[in-house]
């Protein structure tokens, strides 16, 4: 459940103390996506193509573009149909996953070389491409940057799709052992989830990837169970072996015994009877059992997720991002696509409030109808606000937008990546320039719109009090933050064990920020994945944070573990926090707590 992972000094373990067939043999790796399954393992290796070679003439050249379009074509058709098949399980972020993958398709620089030598070396396309995919990748991959290693999977996978249907031949083969396999192997793409969650399979273990990986998001969003980190794996499993896969605990268990298995169906009945407990409390309010109140909101990106938010038991939304409305089209949407939108959220989230994020498109997000440069590190690059204000027409657009849905609706907006008051100044500046513009047409606007930031930069937090004069509210987004603060790739297999939340220096943080909000007399929420993970609830509670937003399936944990604690006991838990020598220590207090008060919402053994 928990979001950080305990180090293990080798992957995978044998806790049987054998690998003898026919005994029980645990792996320990990484948890990445909940859930217990029971089934055979299906040993998935992905097909090594003999790459043909031969020359050509100048004459045939032309038949090989030829092929080479068709391929692309039927590629491009491929993952569009895959959005489309994921479009009911998945929210928007987790199929714009597949927006980088189109994106390659497109990309003239990688297409112009290709083509160049195709005609400089008069070889099948088939060899050109595999040449310049294979450069491309290896050299993405010996780059330190995160979001270019991803990248060159990205790359991988989408040539491993056109090297098929320029050979015609299939991308993943099916599996064979029944309905629900357990597939085994050492890496899977996005898209190979996506058509193992089609065909019906159960879950995977890889021996290699990241919580934080495309795979990785996309498993969780689809609810597909997932350990990664087995190191070695392949070489110690048979196929068509029984198992159990345990995604709480990033757990492979072989040859399950008799009593093996009766634990874990035990706990997976525990599970189906806390889900029924959980939506008893949908109705209930998120106080404390000594009064304190909490509001839970929802974080949203499309006007339909609005009724996951009521099911869920939600006061609100916390987050609606706005970047869906500019992926993966040519032209930026119009200030009237927008306000419908944004019209719409604040009618269907009503009574309650919907706070709107300007877009924090750039970095990870590329925009196809702007010319972005390359970075080389995108992540501390030109996004969120530092691209709204370097395109002053295209932010004017979406504040009118947003000013003008606010008028019939309880909606509140917040700036991303603000790192000091300049830029709040300038955007402020701005935001007084797009009403005026909108009184000048004579069209009514909220004229007292409530206005915060996020704060997931260091350099915000470290001047919070100097910002809070500025803003209505805080919302703090934990996921950037605690990244920035502590200098951790959480994408970076070989450090991410040291990503911890509970770590000392990351309390004080976030007690600096809240305590700086609440003396200048404005509110204080959350909005990353912190505020979804309940281990770390009461941290939140003790703090003092006045809202916490999250995915919609977190809500009634969330409820159920507040409603668990008291005040005192959260802010005992602070205190010893605040001085903790050990971040490992800080973690264990924090779980340890949460067991004592609601383990009835962790599934063990």
């Amino acid at each position: 459940m928990g979001g950080f992972m305990k180090q293990q000094s080798d992957s995978t373990s044998r806790l049987c103390g054998t690998t003898q067939l026919g005994l029980e043999r645990h792996f320990q790796g990484i948890a990445v996506a909940p859930g217990i399954v029971e089934g055979p393992l299906s040993i998935y290796q992905p097909l090594k193509e003999e790459i043909p070679f031969y020359s050509i003439t100048e004459q045939e050249i032309k038949d090989e573009i030829k092929r080479f379009k068709t391929a692309l074509q039927a590629t491009q058709q491929e993952l569009l149909t895959i959005q489309k098949q994921l479009a009911s399980s998945v929210t928007s972020s987790d199929m714009n996953l597949f927006d980088a993958h189109l994106l390659v398709l497109e990309d003239p620089s990688l297409l112009s070389e290709i083509l160049e030598l195709l005609h400089q070396e008069k070889l099948n396309i088939e060899h050109i491409f595999n040449t310049v995919m294979q450069r491309s990748c290896s050299n993405l991959s010996k780059v330190e940057n995160p979001y270019l290693r991803e990248r060159a999977l990205d790359i991988e996978d989408v040539s491993r799709r056109i090297l098929h249907h320029l050979l015609k031949k299939p991308a993943l083969p099916s599996c064979h052992h029944g309905e629900h396999p357990i597939i085994v192997t050492h890496m899977l793409t996005p898209s190979d989830v996506a058509i193992l969650h089609r065909d019906h399979q159960a879950a995977f273990a890889t021996e290699v990837g990241s919580k934080t990986s495309h795979t990785a998001i996309l498993a969780r969003a689809m609810g597909v169970p997932a350990v990664i980190g087995l190191n070695r794996l392949l070489g110690e499993v048979t196929e068509g072996e029984p198992a159990l896969l345990d995604g709480y605990h990033g757990l492979l268990i072989v040859n399950p015994s008799a009593e093996t298995l009766r634990r874990y169906r035990r706990m997976r009945l525990q599970e189906k009877h806390l889900d029924k407990d959980l939506e008893k409390i949908r109705e209930t309010p998120s106080t404390t059992q000594d009064g304190r109140h909490i509001i839970l909101s929802a974080n949203i990106e499309l006007p339909k997720e609005v009724n996951d938010l009521k099911k869920s038991g939600a006061a609100g939304i916390g987050l609606y991002r706005t970047e869906f409305l500019y992926l993966h089209r040519t032209t930026p949407p119009s200030e009237e696509e927008q306000y419908q939108v944004f019209r719409t959220i604040a009618d269907q989230s009503k009574p309650y409030h919907a706070i709107i994020r300007t877009f924090d498109i750039g970095g990870d997000k590329p925009i196809s109808f702007l010319s972005l440069p390359k970075e080389a590190n995108p992540f501390l690059g030109c996004r969120g606000i530092r691209l709204a204000l370097q395109h002053k027409e295209l932010f004017k657009v979406q504040l009118r937008a947003i000013l003008r849905a606010a008028a019939v609706g309880n909606l509140r907006m917040m700036y991303p990546m603000i790192s000091g008051l300049e830029e709040l100044g300038e955007a402020n500046a701005i935001l007084e320039e797009a009403k005026q513009e909108l009184r000048k047409r004579r069209v009514p606007f909220k004229e007292d719109l409530e206005v915060g930031m996020m704060i997931e930069v260091p350099s915000a937090a470290m001047i919070a009090d100097l910002l809070a004069r500025e803003v209505a509210f805080f919302s703090i987004g934990t996921n950037d933050l605690i990244q920035y603060l502590t200098s951790i790739d959480r994408g970076n297999e070989s450090i991410a064990y040291l990503y911890n939340p509970a770590h000392a220096g990351v309390i004080r943080m976030l007690k600096l920020i809240v305590d700086a909000a609440h003396q200048e007399g404005i509110w204080v929420g959350v909005c990353g994945e912190l505020a979804g993970d309940v281990i770390f609830t009461p941290i939140l509670v003790g703090l003092g944070v006045d809202e916490l937003s999250a995915s919609s399936i977190f809500i009634p944990r969330i409820k159920k573990a507040i409603q668990s604690l008291t005040l005192p006991v959260c802010q005992e838990l602070v205190s010893k926090l605040l001085d903790g020598e050990s971040a490992v220590k800080n973690y264990t207090h924090c779980l340890h707590l949460a067991q004592r008060y609601y383990g009835a919402l962790f599934t063990t053994e």
